[in-house]
């Protein structure tokens, strides 16, 4: 099953890294977080990607292009480092498909522009490549092959730390307390769709907007509740979230690792 990830955005709210390299680049411990998503599909047997590129789409490029595994594997080097022998590997078996879908482009219209890349694909999945999650995506799948609809979010509930307020007609607060507490739920950009997502989506529309409006007339998506970890890396204070669990060696999201 082919992933469609979102590679293009400009990461305003991260600027501390984002006016250098793009927002699926910055950094959880020694990767850049569009690896560790792609691990995780890659998990599940998912190990087909198509990059929908446009800030910075050079710097994605070449960190493929240049891609070091023994960043992240164990080898053994012999005849003074002239042979190096990978114990294990992460990307042989991935296929990567760069496609520049614009610098301004929505989301909507970097979907349409790899229609013809994901043609005969029956279910693909898609995502924002800003978040990552421990869902168990065969049962995520399974629940959208059971409802036979064309499209599917994973519902999640916010990390950030804010507060939400409710008060009376005079005024006066009747509660305040964390948005993880509220009973608030967000899209937290996993998806999965069927190749009829194309007929709901118009020239130059947002795909969350207009098309899922339609969607949702024709009662064809669904959300499913994530129950674990999910956090995505929207701002500053996220990355050093991440940096801080990533220095513990707290990595739910990492369920490729068996020494977890």
């Amino acid at each position: 099953m082919k992933v469609v990830l979102f590679c293009g955005g400009l990461g305003t709210r991260l600027k501390e890294y984002s006016e250098t390299i793009p927002k699926p680049m910055v950094e959880i411990g020694y990767r850049p977080i569009i690896w560790h998503l792609m691990r995780y599909y890659a998990h599940f047997g998912h190990k087909e990607f198509i990059l929908c590129l446009g800030y910075r789409g050079d710097y994605i490029k070449k960190y493929f292009l240049d891609y070091n595994e023994c960043m992240s594997n164990n080898f053994t080097i012999s005849e003074g480092g002239k042979k190096i022998e990978l114990h294990t590997s992460d990307i042989e078996d991935w296929k990567i498909t760069f496609v520049d879908t614009g610098l301004n482009a929505n989301l909507g219209q970097r979907l349409v522009a790899v229609k013809k890349i994901l043609a005969g694909e029956e279910v693909f999945l898609a995502n924002y490549s800003d978040g990552l999650t421990d869902l168990n995506l065969d049962l995520y799948l399974d629940n959208f092959c059971k409802h036979d609809k064309v499209a599917s979010f994973l519902a999640v509930q916010p990390s950030q730390s804010f507060h939400v307020v409710s008060w009376n007609k005079d005024e006066l607060v009747e509660s305040i307390k964390p948005v993880g507490n509220s009973g608030l739920w967000i899209n937290g950009g996993f998806f999965a769709f069927k190749q009829s997502i194309f007929d709901y989506i118009q020239e130059q529309e947002e795909l969350v907007i207009e098309p899922f409006q339609r969607l949702i007339q024709k009662q064809e998506i669904i959300a499913y509740k994530n129950q674990g970890f999910w956090a995505c890396m929207d701002t500053f204070k996220e990355k050093n979230m991440f940096d801080e669990m990533y220095a513990k060696g707290n990595t739910p999201w990492a369920v490729w690792d068996t020494s977890r």
